[in-house]
């Protein structure tokens, strides 16, 4: 199916894209490039290093590798690792989330063009359903750039490639697209109930960085250990996943089963709620 076609019989899809497309390829640029630079360093400087020979980085910066196990970020997998949960990693991904999940409804209900939309035979299960699937696509193409960027520095550098495998940066990549639906499904629902698009950033700025923050403090510290159980980022685990070339399945069907929750919970709300009042 031609992209014309694919805009004829999806408008709202293909309108969703269109408005963004100067954002969306500064985000997918700015991947790319960021990606490339983690790789670099990565490759010019011994990851033990960088913290001193002989020591060992404290448990709290697995958080920043992405680990949950036994990867240091004083590794090549962890210094991998942590290029895809740097906070500069997080931002991209949460501005394309934030941003496209507010134009999903609430957007149009600040701004009062959703009764227009809905004068036209335009369902309110097809409007979510495709700038849905906008989002959707944005996310999987940001996250495509990150994994090919690492996979294609990692083939050209003799010591990554002896240190991570190929498959661990897809196995990386795959998690990442769990770690980005896991948090749309709540935001879309966010934006299916609300009434201002500031609510829907809000929600995507809690998930996002409360979340990691969440988790760090919960692997620095013991008492608050029982809390990691709460943030996303104890599923979602690039630096394992790069050590050891396998995607942990159990974290990536807790990360789907969220977003696909929260997904579901967007539809059911956009078809009850009042979009006059």
């Amino acid at each position: 199916m031609s992209g014309g076609a694919v805009g004829r019989r999806f408008p709202l899809f293909r309108l969703a894209l269109q408005r963004r497309r100067r954002m969306l390829l500064g985000l997918v640029l700015g991947m790319i490039v960021f990606e490339a630079l983690i790789v670099v360093i990565t490759g010019a400087v011994p990851p033990t290093d960088l913290f001193g020979a002989g020591r060992t980085p404290p448990d709290a910066f697995k958080a920043f590798s992405g680990s949950n196990g036994d990867v240091s970020i004083a590794s090549y997998a962890g210094l991998l690792g942590a290029g895809l949960t740097h906070p500069f990693w997080i931002a991209l991904q949460l501005t394309a989330i934030g941003s496209l999940g507010a134009a999903a409804v609430a957007a149009d209900v600040e701004s009062g063009t959703i009764e227009l939309l809905m004068t036209r035979p335009v369902s309110r299960r097809r409007l979510l359903a495709e700038r849905t699937a906008a989002l959707a696509a944005v996310s999987v193409l940001l996250n495509a750039a990150a994994t090919a960027t690492l996979a294609l520095g990692v083939a050209l550098s003799p010591d990554l490639r002896a240190a991570v495998p190929v498959g661990g940066v897809l196995a990386a990549g795959l998690l990442g697209c769990g770690f980005t639906l896991c948090l749309t499904g709540p935001v879309l629902a966010v934006s299916a109930a609300g009434r201002r698009r500031a609510s829907v950033v809000g929600a995507t700025v809690v998930l996002g960085a409360v979340g990691f923050a969440l988790n760090f403090v919960a692997l620095a510290w013991e008492p608050a250990a029982p809390l990691r159980y709460l943030s996303p980022f104890h599923y979602y685990t690039p630096g394992d996943a790069l050590a050891h070339a396998s995607v942990p399945w159990d974290s990536f069907a807790v990360l789907s089963a969220v977003g696909l929750t929260g997904l579901a919970a967007a539809f059911v709300l956009l078809e009850r709620r009042d979009l006059a009042a």
